[in-house]
């Protein structure tokens, strides 16, 4: 993620113009040639290779992008709703952990006038939340009026009968917004694969296939899958690995976030093998890892993202192609990752595996609140950094329709319950503008509820407020950055962020300073990385 300085601004919205309008220009070019010259528009009044590209562009946008958005705006197949006794579970969990009711409420109806959020309105959000359905309540209505009942109890005053005007924000039931990318942008992808390629191959690891017969379902093609002997034993899941000789220390399994694939992490992986003293001078005692590829949401053209059954049996498969069924694993997981690792621990014979764990900016914990969806799929880009999160991740193709038809927050939150005698480490950002790191760090902690006004107030410009939600919960936080902050609230509440690390049950790493995914940037913040996994990658 890019900084926020006006020089970082000038330079992602002049990528952004320069890429984004390539298409309507190259339509234009291709429209009037044909309107002022008819066939002789042939006979090429400009470069050939301008001609040529404007009207690969052309094609492309016709023939390719446009039955495939409308393709895409599929209705969501929802999973079933949660049983009777989940249901009130889940709720009951999320009530327990929301710092101010007003914000959430203001937040997932979009900045809505609170008179307008009355009974009806509620009761379709948690249609949406909790029965993975919209439409009429019917046979629901009951469970709905608690559920709003309870509500009322949590902001301390009554809703209005009725409906208002407020439109609440429900992922897998809104329309699948998406921008189109120009063939110049897929062939950047192409050629940044190829650079991932050849950093891998050279840091000894080694990419496994899907079946030859899938060669042609991945836009841009990859032509290292027509180069490698190694194949992969799920149908549609790549992966690199690097093999494990070690006798004494765990392997490890890492899952990347929403982006370009594994470019981003490719000096983690090396270093995690190399420089942090992971592994031995001895080559039969290296830590094997398995970087496992996601390319629904690597801004590819290709399959739709697998539910939560197909991608954990597919990973299933990779793992034991290359461990025996009891042997354990350290789990490390990015953004995107660590909502797969969410239904790896929730899927039993995986989870028995799993070792110790290591959750990098993870937007599948406290899942409930609006920050991940909203910074994500509504959030005006006015920063840098927003833009370059608004058209190259949440526009992109691929990656909205992961989020609008194949992402299901009951599936994929993360409670501190479900880790409940593990070791795990959850690194956050101060400047995270995805995740509410600060309340994801106090639920954590379990720092007493607190209800910050600056929160209320930037309840839609959360990366704006310098004190956002509280929320409770133990862990202990290694502090890094820029220290503890002097602000409005408790000591209590600050003094998490500095805690030392110690090896043991829920743990993190806070970094004052850094953006979401900021911390794979530097030697020196990875290495903070690096040297947890080190310790947990020692066998127990």
């Amino acid at each position: 993620m890019i900084g926020t300085s006006r020089l970082e601004y000038g330079f992602i919205r002049l990528c952004i113009i320069g890429l984004h309008y390539l298409v309507p220009i190259a339509l234009l070019y291709c429209a009037l040639n044909v309107a002022l010259y008819g066939f002789e528009a042939a006979t090429y009044r400009a470069p050939l290779i301008i001609e040529s590209m404007a009207l690969a562009e052309a094609l492309f946008f016709i023939c390719a992008y446009l039955p495939y958005r409308a393709y895409l705006q599929r209705e969501a197949v929802h999973p079933p709703a949660p049983a009777p006794a989940e249901r009130k579970e889940l709720f009951r969990l999320c009530n327990e952990n929301i710092p101010d009711p007003e914000a959430f409420l203001n937040k997932w109806f979009l900045g809505a006038d609170p008179a307008d959020i009355r009974r009806e309105n509620l009761k379709d959000f948690f249609l949406w939340a909790f029965f993975n359905r919209g439409g009429p309540p019917g046979d629901d209505d009951e469970e709905l009026e608690e559920m709003v009942s309870a509500t009322e109890k949590l902001l301390g005053r009554p809703l209005e009968p009725g409906r208002g005007n407020a439109k609440c924000l429900r992922l897998t039931l809104d329309r699948v917004d998406m921008l189109h990318r120009s063939l110049l942008w897929y062939m950047c992808v192409g050629f940044v694969d190829f650079l991932t390629c050849a950093k891998l191959y050279f840091h000894g690891f080694r990419f496994h296939r899907t079946s030859l017969s899938r060669f042609f379902t991945l836009f841009p093609f990859r032509w290292q899958t027509l180069l490698t002997t190694h194949r992969s034993p799920a149908k549609h899941t790549t992966y690199w690995h690097r093999p494990h000789t070690s006798t004494t220390k765990l392997p490890v399994v890492f899952i990347h976030g929403i982006g370009i694939g594994l470019y981003p992490y490719t000096n983690f992986l090396d270093e995690l093998n190399s420089s942090a003293g992971v592994e031995s001078a001895d080559p039969d005692e290296q830590v094997g890892i398995i970087a496992i590829e996601i390319m629904p949401v690597s801004f590819r053209v290709t399959h739709h993202a697998l539910s939560r059954q197909e991608m954990c049996a597919e990973i299933d498969q990779i793992l034991l192609k290359h461990f025996s069924p009891d042997q354990k694993f350290v789990l490390v997981s990015h953004s995107y990752g660590t909502v797969i690792s969410t239904h790896l621990l929730k899927t039993p014979s995986i989870a028995k595996r799993i070792g110790p764990i290591m959750l990098i900016d993870p937007v599948s914990i406290l899942l409930h609140l609006p920050d991940v969806a909203y910074n994500f799929t509504r959030r005006k880009p006015r920063r840098a950094n927003e833009h370059q999160l608004y058209y190259f991740a949440s526009m992109d193709m691929g990656v909205s329709h992961t989020l609008s038809r194949h992402f299901f927050w009951n599936e994929n939150v993360l409670w501190k319950e479900d880790l409940k005698g593990r070791k795990m480490t959850a690194s956050l950002g101060g400047r995270d503008i995805i995740v509410d790191a600060k309340a994801v760090g106090r639920y954590l902690n379990n720092v007493p509820k607190s209800t910050p006004n600056s929160y209320r107030d930037n309840a839609l410009n959360p990366v704006d407020a310098e004190d956002q939600p509280d929320v409770e919960q133990p862990v202990s936080i290694l502090g890094g950055g820029g220290g503890v902050e002097t602000t409005q609230d408790s000591l209590l509440d600050e003094e998490w962020k500095s805690r030392p690390w110690r090896g043991s049950g829920i743990e993190g790493l806070w970094s004052e300073d850094l953006d979401h995914a900021q911390i794979f940037d530097t030697r020196a913040s990875r290495r903070r990385l690096i040297d947890v996994i080190r310790v947990y990658c020692k066998a127990e």
